[in-house]
């Protein structure tokens, strides 16, 4: 699908170089995109963007949108894509607990974005290996996502994902019952110098994080918490982090959830033989609201809890018996 635009020079934009003008014209492309465009004038001629403007001076410009190169086969996007909505510049979805994003050193095949493009086309712009995407979940984390089908998607996406204006909550079952009901919970983020693969708060340095905690239920036999987090900021495993500093960790969580000084105290035996026998973070991304990114409507997506985490639930509800 292509896109085509016509500029025309006025006075306040004469001698001046075409590239120039054309970047003040479509300010959401760089000039170095810009410069990929098909770009003629009105009579078919190509146009030399170094050539100074004139009077009266007319470009079209066709803004063609990149594919993406990234392999996909039948064998590595095998699990079934849950869709929760689609048109032709977004694709929302519930990511299922268990999958990578996309492409990395140690995940080539069977990702997310594999078995996206195995069903439909994404915006080239996020790169080679993660086009379409604009913010992203751990592997162990299942929920909501929006991906970008289009380019000017895309661009609007990692706008409002940059400026965080848009609304992201989550479901996370943490060990701990807590005194309060809700929390403010800030504090920089920064990668650990022990640990590349963990993720700390600093006194100094890193970047800011705000999460926005809500009790939405206990279980004060076996010490189990429910809560709601909102996400004010977007940080790499900003929830995990937050909560498991804050004496809260997630259960199952096998980088920050200190299952082994937890586990422990577990009475109950089908509880301690889900613990011990699950893998993944108990963490859920359940709601995202944002505004489309080409007709600006509101848009609104809950996901059901997905089945490991409404088993725990279940599990948990049977003390209450």
């Amino acid at each position: 699908m292509s896109d085509i635009r016509t500029f025309i020079v006025d006075e306040n934009n004469t001698s001046i170089r075409t590239d120039k003008f054309l970047s003040a014209q479509m300010p959401d492309f760089s000039r170095s995109e810009i410069q990929k465009f098909d770009i003629r004038r009105k009579n078919g001629d190509t146009v030399k963007l170094s050539d100074k403007t004139k009077l009266g001076d007319e470009f079209i410009v066709t803004i063609t949108e990149k594919k993406s190169n990234i392999a996909c086969d039948n064998i590595s996007c095998d699990f079934d894509l849950e869709i929760l909505y689609e048109d032709d510049d977004i694709i929302v979805i519930n990511k299922p607990r268990g999958v990578v994003m996309y492409p990395s050193a140690g995940n080539k095949t069977g990702t997310l974005v594999q078995n996206l493009l195995a069903y439909t086309h994404l915006s080239a712009l996020g790169g080679e290996t993660r086009p379409g995407v604009v913010h992203r979940l751990d592997k162990d984390t299942s929920g909501v996502m929006v991906f970008a089908k289009s380019d000017i998607a895309y661009r609007g996406l990692v706008k409002m994902f940059s400026a965080h204006d848009l609304t992201r909550k989550y479901v996370a079952f943490v060990w701990g019952v807590p005194t309060w009901g809700g929390a403010d919970i800030t504090g920089n983020i920064a990668r650990s110098s022990r640990n590349r693969q963990k993720m700390s708060l600093v006194k100094t340095g890193g970047k800011p994080a705000h999460t926005v905690v809500n009790v939405a239920d206990v279980w004060t036999k076996s010490g189990i918490s429910l809560f709601r987090c909102t996400l004010l900021t977007g940080r790499t495993h900003q929830i995990r982090v937050h909560l498991s500093s804050h004496g809260f960790p997630v259960l199952c969580d096998p980088l920050y959830g200190r299952e082994k000084s937890h586990i422990g105290s577990v009475k109950d035996p089908e509880l301690l033989d889900f613990l011990r026998k699950h893998t993944g973070q108990m963490l859920h991304a359940e709601v995202l609201e944002f505004l489309h990114p080409v007709t600006g409507e509101k848009m609104h997506f809950k996901s059901r809890m997905p089945d490991d985490m409404a088993e725990l639930k279940e599990i948990l509800d049977s003390e209450l018996d």
